[in-house]
Formats: C-alpha cells, structure tokens, sequence
C-alpha cells in the first residue's frame, strides 16, 4: 500500500473523491463534514449544520454539489463554492445509511434505518420514488454506473437489485398524453415505479455492504457474517459465484477496483484486504493496530482509494504507476505491459523489444521499479520488489527489434538494487552485509566492497562510482580506489538525474530537490509542497522538472517557476530545445511543446549575458507582475522599466532607477498630487531643479516653492511667490516670503494689517523706517513698545546661494545597455520640455552612448587607450639586435660539396631570453634571472624603491622556474627552463611562458590565515601575513581581467589591515598617552575590515574610551556597534550598557583629535586623520594616503613604494596587454 494521505479526526463514516479536483469528503461521526485537498494535504473546509452523525456523503459528478444523509433523518445537498447548504430534503424517519447522486439524471438514491429506499429530485427537490420491501435497516444503496438499476444492502440479510427503468421513463420523457394518463391512474392507484429485480439471498447475517462491478453483470457484498461474496446477473436472474473468507469481524465495505480485476474490502477486524476477483484468492492484507475500518471509497477518474476508520482516514494507492524507464543517447527503453520496449526520439518511433518474465506470486507491487541500460552490450538490468528485491539481466538480441515475441530466460539474482557501474561489469547491493557486488554480465561475481555507510539503494555516478543512499545522506563512492568522493546530507532521495556532462547531480525527493555538483557539493535546495515526480537536465544547464500537477524549471542560483501546468502526472525523460519527452503512467511517451522563454531570459539575466536580455525584450512577449517583480527583486528595475504598461508601476520602478525622464512622464500620464510630491523628492535628491520646481507647481506646494526658489537664488519668483500669498490671502505665507526677500516694507505692511502693530512699529524703527514708525506711534498713543538698550540691530537678508544656475552638475555617465539599447526616449520629449517652462533640464549632461559596447562598460574603451599608452613606453622589447655571432665564423659549404668536418649546429636563443622579449610582466623578469629589468619594471609601474623585502621572492621565483639535470660527472649540469601551462602537444618550437611558484590561491590561503589571527588577536603574526600578501602580489601573475581585479582588491585590503594592525599595535606599546591610545583605537576602527573585525575594533574602542571617560565618544561607539547587529549577545549587552551610563552624563573628560561626523583617511606615517578636503598624497602601490610632508618618503605601510611616485599602475595578467 502507497499512502499518499492520512487525517486524523473523529470517526469517518462516509467519504467521497471529487471527479476532477484533489479533493476528498470525509463525514465524521461528530456531525463534522471535513473537505480536504489530499494532494497538498490541507483542510479546505469544514461543514457542520447536521446533528448527529453523519454517515453518508457523494459528491455531485460536474456541478459543484455534494449531497450528505445523518442521524437527524435529513439530507441536506450543499454548494461547495458557496460554502452553504442549499436545502435540506425530509422524508425519511430514521437514519440515514448512504446517499448518492446519479451520474446523468438530477436525483439522489438514500438508503435509511426505516427499512425504505427513497429516490429524490434535487432540482425540484421533492421525493420521486420510494422502494419499500427490505425488512431490516436497509445499509446501503447505489445507483448501477450505466443501467437503470439499484443495488441495495440490508440487516434482512439480503441485497436487493432493483428496476428503475419505469422512474426514467416517467420523470424523464413523459413522451404522450396516453402515456401521461395511465401513469396518473398509476399514481392514483399506487403503481410501481421501481420493482425489485432480484433478491440475493447467501448471507447468514445483515449485509453492511453492496456494489455493482463497473462494467460487467457483477455485485459484491459484504456482511456481519465476515464474508464477502461475488453475485453474476443476467435479464432474468442473478446467482452467487464465489465467497471470499478471511476478515475476522464484520465487513464493513467492499467495492471491485476500476483499473484491475481486484476487490478490495475492509472490516472492523482493523484491517484492509486486496482480492484477486478473477482467482478469488486473498493478496495482500493491510492491518491498522486499533482502529475498525468503516467505509471505502474509489476515485472515478484516478487509480486512488480512500479508507475510514475509526481515528481518521487514509488515501492509498495500491500499485506504483510509475513506468521503469532509462535513457541513453537518442532512444528511450521503458518496461509497458510484460514487454521491454524501445522509443526513439528522433524518429519518435516505438518499437517492443523483448518480453519480460511475469512475477511468480500474485502480491501486488511486483512490477520492474528501475532500469539500467548498457548501450554497448545491449543489456538491461530490471529491478523489482520481487522476493524482497530482485534484479533481471537480459541481453537484448540484435535483430529483434519490431519482433521482440520469443522471451528469454533472464539471469536473476537477489539484492536492493542493481545499476551498471561500466560497460560490462554492474553492481548489486546486498543489504544485509551492506555490501556491493560487482559482476560481470554473466551474473558471476567478480569483486565485492563494503560500503562507508548503511545504504538501502545505490545509483550510477559516472563510471567505476556510485551513488549511496541512507535515511538522510547520499555519498559518492569510487569502487576501484574504495574511497568516498564526496557526501551531502538531504533529505531521503528517490531518484537522482545527472547531466548529460556528468558536471551536476539533481537529488529528487518526495517534496524537495537537491541540486550538487559532481562531488556532491551543495548548490541549492529547492522545496515544493506537492509532490515532486522526475526531472531532466536542458541544454542550458536548467533542469526542468514535474510535481503531480506542473512542469517547472529550476535555475542554477535556485530560482524556479512554472512552465506548464499538467492534467495527470508526467515523467520527464529527455528534453530537445523546447520540446520536453515525457512518460505517462500508461507507457506512452509524449513530447510536450513548452514555452521556454521565460527561463531563458532569468538564466541569460544571471549569466550576465545582455545582449541576449536585449534580444529578448525586444523580440519576445516577456510580460506580467511576477518578471517585473523578478527583475525588481534582482537588482534590474531599468530592465523592469521595458516590460510595462501600467504607469503606477512604470512610476516607481522609474525613480528606483533613478531615470528621472521616465517619472516625469508616467507622472504627468497618472497626475496625483502623492506622485508628484514623490517626483520632486527624487528630482531634489539628483539636484534637478527644474523638475522640482515643476513637481512643486503641480502639487500647489507653495511652501516648498518658495523655499526653493530662496536656495536657487531666484529672486523674481520669490516675489512673485509674495503676491500669489496675498491674493489667496496667506498671511504668514506672505509674511515668509518678505523674510526670504528681505523686504523690510513690505513686513511692516502686512504686520499693521494683521493688527500686530506694537511688532510693527518695533520693525519699523529697528530698520530705520522713521515716518512709518512715527504715524504708527500716533496710532498707538500711550503703548508704545520700549526698545531695547545698546543693541545694535542688523537687517536680515537672505544669503546668496552657492549655485544659481539650474541644475547641480551630475557625473558623466555612459548609458547602460538597457538605456541605450531600449530607449524610446526620443519621443515626447518636445512636449516635456514645453510643459517644465523654464525647467534646466538635464540635457546638459554628456551622456556618451556607448550602446555597441557589449556590457555597456565604458571602462573597456577606456583601457584599450591605457594599453596603447603602455605600449608606446614598453614597446621597445621586440626591436632590440639579437646578439648573434658573426656570419664569417660559420663557414659556407656549397649544396653539393662533400665535407668530413663536423660542424656544430647554431646555438638557439635561451629560453629565459625569450622570455624576457615578450614579457612585460616583473614576475616573469625575475623567473628569467633578469633581476634589473624586474626592478625597472617594478619602479616604473608601481614606484617601488626598496627592494630588500623582494629578495627573497625574486630568487625563488628564478629558482623555482628551473630544474637541473646531472649528466656525467665531468659535464656541467643542464638547467631546463619549467614552462607555464606545458603539454605534450604543443610544438617543440613554441615556447610558454615561464611556471611560476606563487599563484593567487597561495595568497587566498594567507589572507584567510591573517583573517583567523586578527580573529583569536595574534596581531604580530596576522601583520606579518598582511605584509607577506603585499610583498607577493607585484610578483603574481593571473589570467583573466576577473582575476586582476581580484588581485587589485587583495591589495586594498590587505593594506586596511597593515594599517590598522600597525596602529593597534602601536597603540599598545604607549602605557602612559591615554589621549593618544584613544585615538589610535578610534582611527582603527575606520578602516575597512571585515563585519566580525569592525565589531572587535569597535568593542575595543568603547572600551579604551569608556575607561578614560570620554563616554560621548564611547556612546558613538557602541551605537555604531549596535547598528551591525552584532551575533554576539555579550557585545550586544555591553553596548547597550555604554549607551546608558553615558546618556546619563554625555560629555568627553578629555579632546581627541577625532571628529566621526566629518570622512576622514588615516595617514599611515603619522596617523593622525586627514579629512575629507585636506590635501594628500597617496602610495602609488598599495594607496596608502598621507600627509603632504611625507611625500617622497618610503611608504611606511606596503615598505615598497615612494610616497607621491608616478607609476602606471600594477601589471599582473597578459590580458592586460593583449
């Protein structure tokens, strides 16, 4: 038994699968009626208006109807969309047992305790037929699935077969007034609609349960007396066949299964019993510890089966539909119906192979579970669950494809599972020894391997390896070396897909997918709620997959979505562009044509690949919320910008991108006042004035207008401003602007109107407005204010603004791909100038539109003239004479002339010679020998000065790119110079670059080292580290422009830490400088270290300040630590602490020459801060700043360079000259 779901609730009584839908009913002893979605395994709903229990429940077949009968003698019909009952039909006058729609015509057959059987209409919901006749409760009754006939069960111990042909005919096509009157005198008289065709009598105790064979003339029942009996029927009578004994208490239900000729019934002896129905014997038996069963119900459309019982209930499926199946190149071999068969994919043809053997037993779940193929052998492996797991090995004979009738005798064997591990040889796990044998394909053992964990299944992984499985971890074992490759915990694997380059590994669970690479190293983890059914590999490197109801895709970063959705379960086989090649659960293969545009355009997008995103939004229909809100969430919202039409979204996705063009459009297209007053936001943060002034306009804004035209210096509006306030007569409005004008009248005027005349005689004869604050005086008689005395006033005048002229200049900016690419800008621009009168629009800016570049990179142009810079200065290398001898020392022999003198063939050039020529890389210089041209290159590319610190590396370099050879005692040794990237195929005649000792992962490995010391605080040993890292990078050479950017970041950080760890540890040896101890720790925690550091430092910091309590600068510290989240609870506390004592007395006992507000550097000579504005001057190696009085000095950090040097510039990857 597969179960696929289980409830627990109160005893289930009656249960009902929906035809289309995952859905179930279950009716509860409780009166509950439960709807469960079985798939998802979630509670959809819950009805609950019958009293009692309810013991009936079905499900209309397309209306979105249930019908359900209780103890309350009701039957109510209810609407599942609508979530309520919709009526209610009385007439039975004890419970009622079963209640059933009919599958074509609108009634509803209820069986009850009131020994009747009542036939109703539900659309004019009155009862159209009672059958009377049983004598005891009448248990069950159900409609025939195509005659018009009624089975019923009953504790008369019989089951009745009724005739309800005469009921259509009535209530269906009352064809005639004829007819229409001999049915009145029959209602009149008591005629008989329905008949009983047959009683069947056998039982010796009530029957609990009846039911009609799908398509042939048969029923099945079961009774009190524990058995179940198979009836046939014909025209005129019916006769039991057979009895099937086994239940040890009352059979409670028993139904024949729609897909197999099975019976399935169970019993409140707590178990479920499969029959055969053609041999009457007994299959499988599943028992439950302590509940009784009650009722079952099949799926109409699907091979489920559900159970009641007395703590819930269960859906099952009897058999695995899943078709073995293996792939391998173009053809596809699957087991279907006892035969091996073969599927070509090119030619989609389909071809039976050979028959395979029928299991001996009769259990079911005996089918083939997996296949292994051996292309070049022709041989397949089919495992199954035969004797407990057993595998088959045929040989498929050349010519037997299309024929394929003659079976062969297999070779067989026991064991968990069985895979092809190379062309000839295969494994076999033996579960009880955990061990694998391998053998060859005569079935002969050939060796055998214990395993590195308990395994229960193994799969193919590459040749000679394979993959184990236990409870929750899989592992990659080698069987030749007997070692383990590599593991990963996961969830409990059921199938595992490689790609088609062996590179990636999908790990398919029941709800989950794993994807890894070929040693098991994790990539993502994708999770699904429905169940997840195959998958395969793209061309792409996206692996496509099926859950029971979709086909989605899932990218290399773990993003996933939808392709398709799915009627029944597909497994995916092969996948050709986008056409995906599936397996149904009946055999045959069908290609699905899905459209893949969508995952195509995420994979190009997370590839970095533009000009195929380009490409796409311009040819494709790439549109919808869920790829705006994919491109948001990643970081593209100028992509996003292309795909919409709503303008709201338009909107914000325009000022996320900061294009402030596009909002102004969409604003003015959706003209809110909340848009606008969010446009003049953004404009305001980019300094376009215009817009702003524009965004104010339109939202009336008249506050804010008039304090922008104060800070633009636009005097004229200002005024204008004024007048606007006096018309609508804004009092302080206008009293604001005449502030901002420093129009003194003009405030006296609007105070005397305001009736504040004591203020305004005050300003007047502050300002010297004599006559003005005489007539006032008269005014006001004897309260004249007093003025102060020995003030002397000032009139306040606005300041003149620092920039008049329009907009604030921006950077010079290349136009993205997207911009450049996309732009529609070029209409409606006109109008958008028009409408911002004298908006200074940004046209200003130099927008170079780089659209042909592929990466819209500006730097790349940029670069090319880099190189060409560099050239002119290095370019002398392939000019220089070679240093050959004389042609007069090697004498001329004529073509034909004959000599006995050996002559010696000409010396070729060194190789570190050749070296030299083509390089212009130090470290190669060096591994040549050519120390004083390394050194010239080094001085001229990065200031270097101060060799001694190189030393070392330069002579290991040149050691290290040579071997010697001894040849006889008296010869010399021969050096052989060791090429970079050397193989056996390149010419003799083309020599490589020299090998080199050091490589950029060596100083990975060291950063990481310098990382754990700072961590556990051995500052001397990580300084040295930091230093080595320095001193090793002008000697590195890498190969890609990635990679030099790397080693360009490498340097920026190691010099953070050389500079901070410098000062720490000069903090350290200062005992008796507080103040400057304090300060040192401050400037360590301004450089760029990493989270975990920073916390330290910051720690560090609060610490040293809060003990000399200077507590505002120590609260500065433990806020910024606060804001970093720290992981660690105890640093998070003791921050909290510093905040607290020091907001009780915020205040420094002494003045550090530190001031966090204002961005500062830190010189690395004297450290003491340089602020942001203050002249510097900078290492040209490591970029160190310090104060102008050190220039020329050596810098104190990387110990290399000159202080201010000039230098090209670090020089580490040919790439950089090509």
């Amino acid at each position: 038994m597969l179960t696929k779901f289980e409830t627990k609730s109160n005893r289930v009584k009656g249960l009902s699968f929906h035809s289309k839908r995952p859905w179930i009913l279950a009716s509860l002893h409780s009166g509950v009626i439960q709807l469960w979605d079985y798939r998802m395994g979630t509670l959809i709903d819950r009805f609950d208006e019958h009293d009692g229990p309810v013991r009936g429940v079905h499900f209309h077949k397309s209306q979105p109807l249930f019908v359900s009968g209780g103890d309350d003698y009701k039957i109510k019909v209810w609407n599942y969309k609508l979530h309520r009952c919709l009526f209610t039909l009385l007439g039975h006058l004890d419970y009622i047992r079963t209640v059933q729609f009919h599958h074509e015509y609108p009634w509803i057959v209820s069986a009850s305790d009131d020994q009747t059987i009542r036939i109703w209409n539900w659309q004019s919901r009155t009862c159209i037929s009672v059958l009377t006749g049983h004598n005891h409760y009448v248990m069950c009754a159900s409609f025939h699935p195509k005659e018009d006939l009624v089975v019923s069960a009953s504790l008369d111990q019989t089951v009745r077969v009724w005739d309800i042909g005469a009921l259509r005919k009535k209530t269906v096509s009352p064809a005639d007034d004829i007819l229409r009157l001999s049915q009145m005198n029959s209602d009149f008289f008591g005629g008989v609609d329905a008949v009983v065709k047959y009683v069947l009598e056998g039982h010796d105790r009530g029957v609990n349960w009846a039911s009609f064979h799908p398509t042939l003339p048969l029923i099945v029942s079961g009774a009190d007396d524990r058995q179940v009996k198979i009836w046939r029927m014909n025209d005129t009578k019916a006769w039991e066949v057979d009895t099937l004994r086994g239940h040890m208490n009352n059979v409670s239900c028993v139904l024949f299964h729609a897909k197999q000729d099975i019976i399935v019934s169970n019993s409140e002896d707590k178990s479920i019993r499969v029959w055969d129905a053609t041999k009457r014997t007994g299959l499988q038996t599943f028992r439950r510890e302590h509940d009784r069963f009650w009722i079952l119900s099949a799926h109409p459309e699907m091979n489920l089966l559900a159970a009641g019982h007395d703590s819930g209930m269960i859906v099952f499926k009897l058999e695995r539909e899943r078709p073995a199946f293996s792939v391998s190149g173009d053809s596809l071999l699957y087991v279907k119906d006892r035969f091996l068969r073969s599927f070509e994919y090119s030619s989609q043809k389909d071809i039976q192979l050979i028959p395979i053997r029928r299991p001996g037993s009769n259990n079911l779940n005996q089918g083939p579970r997996t296949l292994s193929y051996s292309p070049t052998e022709n041989a397949v492996l089919i495992c199954s669950d035969v004797d407990g797991g057993s595998y088959e090995l045929y040989i498929i004979p050349k010519d037997s494809h299309g024929r394929g009738d003659t079976a062969q005798e297999a070779k067989r064997g026991t064991g968990g599972s069985a895979v092809f591990i190379a062309r000839n040889r295969f494994a076999v796990l033996e579960k009880s020894t955990n061990q694998v044998l391998v053998k060859n394909l005569k079935n002969e053992m050939v060796k055998k391997s214990a395993l590195p964990i308990a395994t229960d299944a193994i799969f193919y992984a590459g040749t000679g390896n394979l993959l184990c499985r236990s409870e929750d971890k899989v592992v990659i074992f080698d069987l030749q070396q007997r070692i383990t490759l590599g593991d990963l915990q996961t969830p409990f694997v059921r199938y595992v897909v490689w790609s088609s380059d062996m590179e990636s590994v999908a790990l398919l669970s029941k709800h989950s997918i794993v994807i890894a690479d070929k040693k098991l190293v994790h990539r993502c983890t994708l999770h699904e709620t429905i169940r997840v059914k195959s998958g395969a590999w793209d061309d792409n490197g996206v692996f496509i997959y099926t859950t029971l109801t979709h086909i989605k895709y899932c990218l290399p970063n773990g993003d996933s979505g939808i392709i398709k959705t799915l009627d029944v379960p597909l497994y995916i086989t092969k996948i050709y562009g986008n056409t995906i090649f599936c397996l149904d659960r009946d055999g045959k293969s069908r290609p699905v044509i899905v459209d893949c545009t969508e995952y195509v355009f995420k994979l190009s997008l997370l590839k970095k690949r533009y000009d195929q995103v380009m490409n796409m939004i311009k040819n494709a229909d790439l549109c919808g919320q869920a790829m705006i809100a994919y491109l948001q969430q990643k970081g593209f919202p100028q992509v996003a910008l292309y795909f919409v039409k709503d303008e709201r979204t338009r909107f914000n996705l325009a000022l996320e991108s900061g294009n402030i063009e596009k909002a102004l459009e969409s604003a003015k297209n959706i003209d809110e006042k909340d848009y606008w007053y969010r446009l003049g936001v953004e404009a305001l943060r980019q300094g376009n004035a215009g817009i702003v002034e524009y965004a104010y306009q339109k939202t009336k804004n008249f506050e804010r207008l008039s304090f922008h035209y104060l800070i633009t210096g636009n005097l004229d509006k200002l005024s204008k401003m004024m007048k606007i306030a006096e018309v609508k007569n804004d009092v302080m409005g206008q009293f604001h602007d005449a502030l901002y004008l420093g129009d003194v009248r003009e405030r006296v005027k609007i105070l005397e109107n305001a009736g504040h005349l004591p203020l305004a005689y005050i300003t007047a004869s502050t300002h010297g407005l004599h006559d003005v604050a005489e007539r006032l005086a008269a005014e006001l008689g004897d309260n004249i204010p007093s003025l102060p005395e020995g003030k002397k006033a000032s009139l306040l005048m606005p300041p003149t603004p620092v920039l008049c002229a329009g907009d604030w200049p921006l950077l010079m900016v290349s136009k993205g791909i997207f911009e450049g690419g996309l732009d529609d800008t070029g209409r409606g621009v006109d109008e958008d100038l028009e409408e911002a009168a004298d908006a200074d629009w940004g046209e200003g800016l130099d927008i170079s539109e780089v659209t042909d570049l592929q990466n819209g990179d500006i730097n790349i142009s940029l670069e090319a003239d880099d190189i060409h810079e560099e050239n002119d200065e290095e370019g002398g290398w392939d000019l220089e004479d070679l240093d050959l001898p004389a042609d007069a020392e090697t004498p001329k022999t004529g073509a034909n002339a004959r000599c006995a003198v050996f002559v010696a063939p000409t010396p070729g050039m060194p190789v570190s010679q050749i070296w030299v020529q083509r390089s212009s890389l130090a470290a190669e210089h060096a591994a040549a020998g050519n120390f004083d041209t390394a050194m010239r290159l080094l001085n001229r590319q990065l200031g270097i000065k101060n060799f001694s610190p190189l030393k070392s590396q330069f002579v290991d370099l040149h050691l290290g790119s040579h071997t010697y050879l001894d040849a006889f005692t008296s010869a010399p040794v021969i050096s052989i110079a060791l090429e970079r990237g050397w193989s056996e195929s390149t010419s003799p005649n083309v020599r490589g670059p020299p090998s080199l000792i050091y490589n950029f992962s060596q100083l990975e490995e060291k950063l990481k080292a310098g990382y754990k010391a700072t961590t556990t605080g051995k500052f001397s040993e990580a300084l040295r580290l930091f230093l080595f890292i320095l001193h090793t990078i002008p000697l590195i050479i890498v190969e890609t422009r990635r990679e030099v950017d790397e080693v360009k970041e490498l340097v920026i950080i190691a010099k953070e830490y050389v500079l901070g760890l410098k000062m720490e540890l000069k903090r350290r040896e200062l005992k008796n400088d507080p103040v400057r101890q304090q300060e040192l720790a401050a400037y360590f925690t301004h450089c760029n270290l990493q989270l975990p550091h920073t916390r330290l430092a910051l720690m560090n910091a609060m610490t040293v300040c809060y003990k000399a309590q200077n507590l505002s600068t120590a609260a500065n510290f433990a806020r910024r630590l606060l804001e970093t989240n720290p992981s660690n609870e105890n640093q998070a506390k003791t921050a909290r602490q510093v905040l607290q004592a020091a907001e009780r007395n915020m205040k420094d006992t002494a003045e550090l020459n530190y001031d966090f507000r204002n961005p500062f550097v830190v010189c690395g000579a004297t450290y003491v801060p340089i602020y942001r504005g203050q002249k510097d001057v900078t290492c040209p190696y490591c970029t160190t700043h310090y104060v102008l009085s050190q220039q020329g000095e050596l810098c104190a950090v990387c110990d290399l360079s000159v202080i201010g040097a000039d230098a090209s510039g670090l020089l580490c990857s040919p790439s950089q000259i090509r």
